[in-house]
C-alpha cells in the first residue's frame, strides 16, 4: 500500500498542499483532481522518486514495480512493438540472459530460462504489445515501422502503450487520454477496469473517472482529501459537505457577532470588565471555520450572434480527401442555425477533414461548398495553439481583433477565462497546454461567431474549465458542429449524432453507449474476417455455422473461467472496500473495540490474500483464452 503521513509538497516558495494523510490500498483505483498547478503532477514526481515531500512522510513496500507513461520519444530506429515490448523490463532482462545462455551452449540454463520466459507471460507477450496498439489505434502495418516515422501524438500514444505492457504493482498515467479519439478513450477505458494493479490516474474526463476509479483524490486549498467512490459521488460528497461546511460558518458568525456585540457594549464598564475579557479569550481560542466555496475561475458565454442566416453552410456531393486518398464520398450537409452536431467515427475515417473542409482550412477534391453571406465561423482545433504568437501576450493577441476597445473591457473579458493582473501582459511561449488552448478559445468566443467547428476543444483543459465551456455551448445560440473524445461535452452539449465511416457520412441512431456497441461490433467483424480470411469464401453458411458451434463449444470452458475469475475478483474487491471503510472509522481503535479491530485486521488480510490470488487466476484464464483464440 501506498502510505502517505502528513504530506507537504513546496513548489520553490509556494506550497502546493499540507497536511495530506491517506492510505492507497493495493487494487485500488484512484482519481487524482484538482485544478491545473494545484499539485498533482507534483505528487506523481514523488511517487516516482523525482521529488521529495517538503514535510511529513511517503512510504511504499520496496521493489513494487511503478509503470508511467514517458513524456520524451527519440526518434529511435527500431519498430514500433518493440518499442511497447520493451515496456516489459523483466521480459526483455529474460530475453538477453537467453541469447547469453544461447551463445555459451547452457542446456541447464536456458531450460531454466524458458521456464522463467513462460512464467511471465513471455510467449504470448508479442500478442499483447499488438493487441495494446490496434486498441489505441495503429494498424497492423504500422506495428513494424520505426518510431522516427510517427508524430508527437502518435509517438504519445506509443509511450501509453509502453506503460500498459508494463507489469506494473502501481501504473501512474497523467492525462492519458489528451492525445486520443473516443475509439481509444473506449478501449483505455476498458483496459484500465480491468488492470489488477494499483492505479493513479490524472484525468479531466468525468466519465472516464466514473467509469474506472472507486476513490477520488481531491487537491484544492492548498489540501488533498481522499473520497470513496467515482468522480460523480466525490461531487455530491463534496457539496453535502461544503454545505455543512458554509452552515457551520454562518452559525459560528453569528456567535462571533454576538460575543463581540457584548464585549463591545461592556468592556468599559467596571462590573461587567472581566465577562468581557473571558469572551475576548474565547474569541480568541475559536477555531475560525472557513467559508465555503469552490475555486472555479471561470465565468464566460458567448453573446448572441448578430445575424443567423439560414441555412448557415451547406456542402453537396463533396468527396473528401488528400491527393488522390478520398476518405469521404459524395458528402453531403446542410448546417442551420441551432443545429448542435456531434461527429462520430473511427479514427482517420474523415472527421477533422470534414471539419476542416467546413472551416474553410481544406478544399473538397470534389462537389459544392455554400457558405452564406453573414457566415462567421468560430473554428477551434489544436494547431491553432502553436499558431499564437509566443512573444506576445493575451491582451495583446485580443487587441489585434478590436483596437477600439478599451484596456479595462480587454482585462475584464480576460478575467473570465482566468488571465487576471499580470498574467494578461506575459508572453504567451511560457504558458502550458491549458492556458494557451483557454486564450485560443478566449480569442474564438470574442469574435462572436454564428457557427462553431470544434475539433477536439477540451485537450489540456481542467475540469472545472471543461464544465464552463460546457454551459457556455449549452447557453449558445448559434450551431455547433464538434469532434470530442470528452462523452460528458458531447453529451450536454449535443443533440445530434453523425456518423463517419467507411467513406460516408450519415446520421447515427442511437447514443453514446450504442456507439460503443457499435464499436465492439465492427472490431469483432474485423478480427472475424482476419481469422477466416479465404476459408469463410469456401465453406458454405451451414458449414460456417458448424465450424462456429464447435469453435463456441471449444473455447466455453475458456469463457467461463474467465467469468468465474472476474466474478472472484469483483467479489473481493467488494469485500475489501467495506473493510477499508470499517478500519477507516477512528472509532475502531478506541481500546473498547480491541477484539472487534482484531478481527476486522484478520479478515482484512484474508480478503487481502483471496483476492490477489482471484487477480492471478483471472489473468491466467485471460491468458489461456487469448492462446485458444
Amino acid at each position: 500500500m501506498l502510505n502517505f503521513k502528513n504530506i507537504a509538497i513546496r513548489r520553490g516558495s509556494r506550497l502546493l498542499f499540507s497536511g495530506a494523510s491517506f492510505i492507497i490500498h493495493n487494487g485500488q483505483k484512484i482519481g487524482l483532481t484538482g485544478a491545473n498547478g494545484a499539485g498533482k503532477s507534483s505528487l506523481f514526481a514523488m511517487l516516482r522518486g523525482e521529488l521529495h515531500a517538503d514535510e511529513g512522510e511517503f512510504s511504499m513496500p520496496p521493489n513494487l514495480e511503478v509503470a508511467h507513461v514517458a513524456q520524451e520519444t527519440p526518434p529511435l530506429p527500431c519498430a514500433a512493438i518493440d518499442y511497447v515490448l520493451d515496456g516489459d523490463r523483466e521480459l526483455r532482462q529474460l530475453q538477453q540472459r537467453l541469447a547469453e545462455a544461447e551463445a555459451a551452449h547452457d542446456g541447464i540454463r536456458l531450460a531454466e530460462l524458458h521456464a522463467a520466459l513462460d512464467h511471465v507471460g513471455g510467449y504470448t507477450a508479442q500478442a499483447r504489445a499488438s493487441r495494446l496498439l490496434n486498441g489505441l489505434g495503429f494498424t497492423t502495418a504500422q506495428e513494424q515501422l520505426p518510431v522516427s516515422s510517427f508524430s508527437g501524438g502518435w509517438r504519445m500514444r506509443l509511450n501509453l502503450a509502453q506503460a500498459l505492457m508494463c507489469r506494473s504493482d502501481v501504473l501512474l498515467l497523467d492525462e492519458p487520454t489528451n492525445h486520443l479519439d473516443l475509439d481509444a478513450v473506449i478501449y483505455l477505458q476498458d483496459w484500465l477496469c480491468k488492470y489488477p494493479g494499483t492505479l493513479l490516474l490524472i484525468s479531466h474526463d468525468r466519465d472516464f473517472l466514473d467509469a474506472i476509479t472507486d476513490h477520488i483524490v481531491h487537491i484544492e486549498q492548498g489540501k488533498a482529501e481522499i473520497y470513496t467512490g467515482n468522480y460523480s459521488d466525490f461531487e455530491r460528497m463534496r457539496a453535502e459537505k461544503l454545505a455543512q461546511q458554509q452552515t457551520a460558518y454562518e452559525k459560528q458568525q453569528r456567535e462571533i457577532a454576538h460575543i463581540q456585540s457584548f464585549v463591545d457594549r461592556f468592556k468599559a464598564k467596571a462590573t461587567k470588565a472581566r465577562q468581557a475579557q473571558s469572551r475576548i479569550k474565547a474569541l480568541e481560542r475559536m477555531e475560525i471555520i472557513a467559508q465555503a466555496h469552490i475555486d472555479s475561475p471561470f465565468g464566460f458565454s458567448f453573446p448572441p450572434p448578430k445575424k443567423m442566416p439560414n441555412p448557415l453552410l451547406k456542402i453537396e456531393e463533396a468527396d473528401i480527401g488528400y491527393g488522390d486518398k478520398v476518405v469521404i464520398k459524395n458528402a453531403a450537409l446542410s448546417i442551420s442555425p441551432g443545429d448542435r452536431i456531434g461527429l462520430l467515427g473511427p479514427n482517420g475515417a474523415g472527421k477533422s477533414s470534414l471539419i476542416k473542409v467546413l472551416a474553410g482550412q481544406m478544399t473538397a477534391l470534389s462537389g459544392k461548398l455554400q457558405t452564406a453571406q453573414d457566415l462567421n465561423i468560430g473554428y477551434f482545433a489544436q494547431h491553432q495553439l502553436e499558431l499564437l504568437r509566443l512573444d506576445e501576450s493575451p491582451l495583446w493577441h485580443l487587441q489585434q481583433l478590436d483596437k477600439q476597445a478599451t484596456e479595462k473591457d480587454l482585462r475584464n473579458f480576460l478575467g473570465g477565462f482566468d488571465f487576471r493582473g499580470d498574467k494578461v501582459n506575459d508572453p504567451v511561449g511560457p504558458f502550458s497546454g491549458g492556458e494557451k488552448a483557454r486564450l485560443v478559445l478566449a480569442l474564438l468566443v470574442y469574435q462572436n461567431p454564428n457557427l462553431l467547428l470544434l475539433d477536439e476543444p477540451t485537450n489540456h483543459l481542467d475540469l472545472e474549465m471543461r464544465h464552463a465551456l460546457s454551459v457556455a455551448l449549452q447557453e449558445y445560440e448559434g450551431a455547433i458542429v464538434v469532434v470530442s473524445h470528452d462523452r460528458h461535452l458531447l453529451r450536454s452539449v449535443t443533440d445530434q449524432l453523425l456518423l463517419v465511416a467507411d467513406g460516408k457520412i450519415q446520421p447515427f441512431d442511437g447514443d453514446l453507449e450504442d456507439y460503443k456497441q457499435w464499436l465492439a461490433e465492427q472490431k469483432k467483424s474485423a478480427d472475424e474476417t482476419v481469422t477466416s480470411g479465404e476459408t469463410a469464401n469456401s465453406v458454405s453458411r451451414k458449414d460456417q455455422r458448424k465450424l462456429d458451434a464447435e469453435r463456441r463449444q471449444r473455447l466455453k470452458p475458456l469463457l467461463d473461467a474467465v467469468k468465474k475469475a472476474e466474478a472472484a475478483v469483483e467479489k473481493y474487491h467488494k469485500q475489501q472496500q467495506a473493510l477499508e471503510q470499517q478500519l477507516a472509522d477512528p472509532a475502531i481503535y478506541d481500546d473498547a473495540n480491541k477484539e472487534q479491530l482484531k478481527k476486522l485486521l484478520s479478515l482484512k488480510n484474508q480478503v487481502d490474500n483471496a483476492l490477489e490470488q482471484a487477480e492471478l487466476d483471472w489473468m491466467t484464464a485471460e491468458e489461456n483464452l487469448s492462446q485458444a483464440e
